[in-house]
């Protein structure tokens, strides 16, 4: 199915890098199964509790709420709750418009790993290729120029905390056909801002991730190796590429060197917020 555009897509140029950090259980499976991973929307919420949802004060906004009025604060949760079962139907494959190497991205995703580089054409080739509806496009920082009440249009802002990414999102969509929407209603019939999981379960079919063979050779243009990577990591994976029989450049990261912070170092000097501590998921 080709892929579908969506108002407000924002796109780079076919021929802009892009990059995919991974550690290197994530490298391996790659490698192995010649497969891109999609997880699903709302399971990112452990990292980042506003995933996939609009600003409260938006959602008021445009709905015309009030805060702090009892009953437009529940008619709030139930909006929000409503959102997010919107996106357990949407499941994301992040990379990053390249624009530089950068540590933190390095340290947030792949501190002994690698990363892999693309194009934005090359990547919107193989994703034209699957049987899904899959959008994809750059995901905007901040949420002034946000319109509309479009799940999308959620998926594609997040906050201008994580801008330093650049991030470049696909995200493929494959419902669950009986949701019924009002997982976060309790007995009492009162609206959790969040599903109800333990009460109200998603269907055993509702898979966390999807999985997407993919030609690795229409894809992968070179892989970069970790700053804080050892020799082995190279080793490996030139090994996996030789049994893989693909000719790529892999090249150590430009950021290797003496004047490169240890991983410890970096630690100590950026410690990372709670909500952030988990991002290596990603």
């Amino acid at each position: 199915m080709p892929l579908e555009p969506f108002v407000d897509q924002k796109e780079p140029r076919d021929d802009a890098a892009i990059w995919r950090y991974i550690d290197m259980g994530k490298f391996r499976d790659l490698l192995a199964n010649d497969e891109l991973y999609f997880r699903r929307a709302d399971k990112y919420k452990k990292d980042d509790p506003h995933e996939g949802l609009p600003p409260d004060d938006y959602v008021r906004r445009i709905r015309g709420l009030r805060r702090f009025d009892v009953h437009d604060e529940l008619q709030l949760n139930n909006v929000q709750a409503a959102n997010r079962q919107f996106s357990e139907m949407h499941y994301l494959l992040c990379t990053n418009l390249f624009d530089g190497e950068k540590l933190e991205m390095w340290r947030g995703y792949a501190p002994t790993g690698v990363a892999f580089s693309t194009t934005y054409g090359l990547l919107k080739a193989v994703l034209n290729a699957q049987l899904d509806r899959v959008h994809i496009g750059l995901v905007r920082y901040g949420h002034d120029d946000l319109t509309g009440d479009n799940i999308l249009r959620y998926i594609f802002h997040k906050q201008e905390r994580f801008a330093g990414e650049s991030e470049v999102r696909a995200v493929l969509v494959c419902g669950d056909p009986v949701a019924g929407m009002n997982r976060h209603f309790n007995e009492l019939n009162f609206p959790s801002r969040e599903p109800l999981d333990e009460l109200n379960p998603l269907h055993k079919w509702v898979a966390d991730f999807k999985r997407r063979r993919i030609d690795l050779r229409g894809l992968i243009t070179g892989f970069v190796v970790s700053p804080w990577a050892g020799k082995e990591v190279m080793e490996e994976v030139e090994l996996w590429l030789k049994n893989k029989n693909l000719s790529l450049p892999i090249v150590q990261s430009s950021l290797a060197g003496l004047l490169t912070p240890t991983l410890k170092e970096w630690d100590e000097l950026h410690p990372l917020p709670k909500e952030d501590s988990a991002q290596a998921g990603k």
